[in-house]
């Protein structure tokens, strides 16, 4: 796991000591080594975390006539098969790294060929001296993380945006006019970063540039649902079982010792019972909190006395909490208020002490059906079979009705399915966000960034709709975010195996009646895991990271920390400052519960003074 840095020279002076700072920048990524490559054209920067290859596998990297220069983030785990296809056509290898057979599998099998092979997570750029063009990638799901600054002549590029920060002609300024979007998602719901003409590589997808011209992005890849309906459900719990194992064993291949994360739901169980089959003292990581209440310790220790694993956890407090609330931000590069990157956090940088590469669980929900609004989804789907009219009619009588029981559901199912798309209205909704809001940015309804995506899955079910939805959105830009960002602020590397090709192309043939369906969720999945693991951990309810937060923030050191951002100068260009010192004086009374809407705006002031007033 590493991270890069670069740049199109255009006359810069002192390009190396520029981009030599850009990697600087990002040292946490790749604490083992630094390196840089500079021409009249191209300026790259590498930070190494030595994962395979130890002594071999530094970078930035060469074909054998020096034409092509590689930096890469990443893992490629079916490289040694690549590797030995590559032999056998005449390529010579100088390094035992995975590294090296994106080189020249591209030299070999051209820019879409080689991407067709890969299975893994990665980011990288490719630099051919003798074309002038520069080509690179982001994985399928977008593990890893790819932005590029372009304005005017000034091309930048990197594995953080907060590398651009030492570049002489980045112009670092805020993308205002998507503060209403993101307060409604929690993240910008496209390319676009919170950063001016700062852009995120999407996943699936490759670019080409030339100098002097535009970057060109294509897709590659496509997440594309092709439902069979021969298996029974012990058929596809079967397959499940056989496709989890070998994932994996593939997401084992390291020269450094290798961890689990442990919680205490099933994905991340079931990962450490899969590692604890083949790989002798397994260490887990677990953190809670000292509110036992919130705290997942006792659940995960359990387990690990079950499956016969060593389990090393730690405990935070509010203290720890906030302490380093601000600094997460900065890791995080754009403004980022899932409480859980918190926790995190902490447990990455635990278990950075004992080990280089964790396995995580993330991606379980998204692709086999673990959240309750894909069950929701299969609500709503039966509710439309009523005649739409007759939806319409009751949504308008029951909405100047007081609130009932099943009002909301009234209300929503007369809508389409993107537009009670829950996602686009996550912590703000389209009107309360304009309360909160001081200027008027004309912002749009948010489930519009949804409909295209709605819109390519006509024909599918709604949960299988809203899962698809959420590959490209919420796992995209928050789950998959923190998890990055919070393992490489701790030089730490983490693999998910459930967002694995063959999982993938496994989990988008299985029906909606074995994902989502009747109240259970990861229904085929569960089947495949409960084999393995204690039944009560496989039906365990879903807890995610329970977080504390909402207590704290009622106590008074806390609450005057937050009132204080609140009555801030940074608050007041953006916010009207009554409406969310209202919003925190009703959570702190108990007249409302507004935890998440604080913690969205008190993260959004950390993240502004951390990269506009600090750095």
């Amino acid at each position: 796991m590493c991270g890069f840095a670069g740049f199109s020279v255009n006359g810069l002076p002192d390009a190396e000591t520029v981009v030599g700072r850009m990697g600087d920048r990002i040292r946490h990524r790749g604490p083992d080594q630094a390196a840089s490559y500079v021409d009249e054209d191209i300026a790259l920067s590498f930070r190494r975390l030595a994962i395979i290859d130890l002594e071999g596998g530094s970078q930035p990297l060469f074909n054998e006539d020096k034409t092509l220069v590689l930096v890469y983030n990443g893992e490629i785990y079916n490289y040694q098969e690549i590797r030995k296809d590559l032999l056998e056509k005449g390529h010579t290898f100088s390094t035992e790294t995975d590294s090296e057979v994106l080189l020249h599998g591209y030299e070999e099998y051209g820019a879409k060929g080689l991407l067709d092979k890969l299975r893994g997570m990665y980011a990288f750029v490719i630099w051919d001296k003798i074309e002038k063009r520069l080509f690179g990638a982001r994985d399928i799901f977008g593990i890893k993380p790819f932005y590029y600054y372009k304005k005017g002549n000034t091309f930048l590029f990197g594995s953080e945006i907060k590398s651009f920060l030492e570049h002489p002609r980045f112009e670092k300024k805020l993308n205002e006019e998507r503060l209403p979007d993101w307060l409604c998602y929690e993240y910008v719901p496209d390319n676009e970063t919170m950063f001016k003409n700062v852009y995120k590589l999407p996943s699936g997808c490759y670019f080409t540039w030339e100098q002097g011209g535009e970057i060109q992005v294509e897709r590659y890849y496509e997440v594309t649902y092709r439902i069979d309906e021969s298996k029974s459900l012990e058929e596809w719990e079967d397959l499940i079982a056989k496709t989890f194992t070998e994932s994996v064993q593939a997401h084992q291949i390291a020269d450094v010792e290798v961890g689990c994360f442990l919680s205490s739901g099933i994905d991340s169980s079931y990962v450490v019972k899969e590692v604890a089959q083949c790989t002798k003292d397994v260490k887990t990581f677990t953190v809670g909190y000292e509110e036992e209440k919130y705290s997942e310790l006792s659940y995960a220790q359990d387990f690990s006395k079950v499956v016969g694993v060593q389990n090393i956890s730690n405990k935070i407090g509010a203290d720890d909490y906030f302490e380093m609330a601000g600094k997460i931000q900065y890791y995080m590069d754009e403004p980022l208020p899932n409480p859980s990157e918190v926790p995190l956090y902490f447990l990455a940088q635990n278990a950075a002490k004992y080990v280089k590469v964790v396995l995580s669980g993330e991606g379980a929900d998204e692709l086999f059906g673990g959240y309750p609004m894909y069950l929701a989804g299969g609500h709503f789907q039966k509710y439309a079979r009523i005649p739409r009219q007759l939806r319409k009619a009751a949504a308008g009588i029951a909405k100047h009705l007081p609130d009932f029981k099943g009002k909301h559901f009234i209300l929503r199912g007369a809508m389409e399915p993107w537009q009670r798309f829950m996602r686009a209205n996550y912590n703000f909704t389209y009107e309360d966000r304009n309360e909160v809001l001081k200027k008027d940015y004309h912002a749009g309804d948010p489930t519009l960034y949804a409909k295209p995506l709605f819109d390519r899955m006509k024909g599918f079910d709604e949960p299988t709709t809203l899962q698809y939805v959420d590959m490209y959105t919420w796992m995209l830009y928050d789950i998959l975010q923190k998890a990055d960002r919070m393992s490489m602020a701790n030089s730490l590397e983490l693999r998910v195996p459930f967002l694995d090709k063959k999982v993938l192309e496994l989990a988008v043939q299985i029906p909606s009646r074995y994902r989502a369906y009747d109240e259970v969720t990861k229904r085929a999945l569960r089947g495949a895991a409960i084999r393995e693991i204690p039944e009560r951990t496989a039906n365990k309810k879903k807890l995610g990271f329970p977080v504390p937060l909402s207590d704290w923030l009622r106590q008074d050191k806390y609450y005057g920390m937050v009132r204080e951002k609140f009555e801030g100068e940074v608050a007041g260009k953006f916010f009207n400052q009554a409406v969310i010192l209202r919003m925190l004086e009703q959570h702190k009374s108990g007249e409302k519960l507004n935890m998440k809407k604080i913690w969205v705006i008190y993260t959004f002031l950390l993240w502004y003074e951390e990269f506009f007033i600090k750095n």
